[in-house]
């Protein structure tokens, strides 16, 4: 029986199904190699049953996984090449759902570090973690398509999708670098799926471990509703047509961030769906003066420019070539 991990609160962001994604593809060489890096981690729980969850590998005897992968954990396993190794120890952190795991007798590949603050728009990833109850590596792949600030680094969402299992399994660049972990998804069929920032991870490795056993904290997306982040709270009003819910929480999120496109973004589309393009238009420029990557935004400029007869300015131009 696999444990599922995220409970349903409202509009919390829970595991979800696979899809598959189109993108660029990396060798398959590149691959494989990363396979023998992403291992799959087994834990026992206090009431019997067990958890399956994956991690990767970021140092000699040292994986990353999500917390709420090893929570509750009575004891927790990692397999590599068909060998369970013990956990022996642990480093949590709780709020960003990321705990590095000591395993001492662990003698597998360690992945090349990326960044996901280098990330852009539209550039190609792929994930590879171990989804169902499979004993062999997935991978899947897609495109970035929102970098979120948050704590120094950007939460990553792309179109690399992945199922229940797959939590604490690798994200990718194309050369093959880590540059995120996966965790969570929104929940419906329109889910978008985010992966925690490896910078996040590199600050982990320089704290101290502590024994397996230690008391949970709650992660950012199981707080309450009105204090998650703003990339959280916009997506349920998006997706659900909720223009009026999505205007409020964009107008408070451009307050909070206004250097941060994406709060423009969805301030934009609340105001598109109103019929109010001419605000729209104006805040779709915001978007793409801070990100001309923004494809999202070329296409609702687009759409505003049929429907009114108005000439792109030269930000509209670069994003609509794009």
């Amino acid at each position: 029986m696999i444990k599922h991990f995220l409970a349903v609160h409202g509009s919390i962001f829970l595991l979800g199904f696979w899809v598959s994604g189109a993108s660029a593809m990396p060798a398959d060489e590149l691959v494989q190699e990363l396979g023998n890096s992403v291992l799959r981690v087994h834990v026992n729980l206090p009431d019997g049953k067990h958890g399956l969850g994956s991690a990767v590998v970021i140092a000699k005897g040292e994986v990353i996984t999500n917390c709420h992968v090893v929570n509750d954990a009575t004891d927790i396993t990692v397999i590599h090449k068909g060998e369970p190794y013990v956990v022996t120890a642990i480093k949590p952190d709780w709020h960003h759902d990321l705990c590095m795991l000591k395993v001492e007798s662990l003698d597998a590949p360690v992945v090349k570090m990326g960044s996901t603050k280098n990330l852009h728009y539209e550039e190609s990833v792929f994930t590879v973690g171990y989804p169902g109850e499979t004993t062999q590596p997935v991978t899947t792949y897609g495109e970035v398509k929102g970098l979120f600030p948050m704590d120094g680094s950007m939460v990553m969402r792309a179109t690399s999708t992945f199922r229940l299992g797959a939590s604490g399994g690798g994200a990718f660049d194309d050369s093959g670098n880590l540059v995120g972990i996966i965790t969570l998804k929104s929940k419906g069929s329109q889910a978008h799926y985010y992966y925690m920032p490896v910078e996040w991870v590199k600050t982990l490795m320089n704290k101290p471990a502590q024994t397996l056993g230690v008391k949970s904290e709650k992660p950012f997306w199981a707080l309450a509703s009105e204090n998650r982040p703003y990339f959280m709270q916009v997506v349920q009003p998006y997706v659900n047509q909720d223009w009026k819910s999505l205007l409020k929480v964009a107008q408070q999120w451009v307050q909070a961030e206004p250097d941060t496109p994406e709060s423009w973004f969805y301030l934009a589309a609340a105001e598109y769906a109103a019929k109010d393009f001419d605000k729209a238009s104006v805040h779709l420029n915001q978007v793409l003066a801070l990100n001309h990557e923004h494809r999202l935004a070329g296409d609702y400029l687009a759409k505003i420019m049929e429907m009114t007869g108005k000439s792109a300015n030269a930000s509209q131009r670069v994003a609509l070539l794009n």
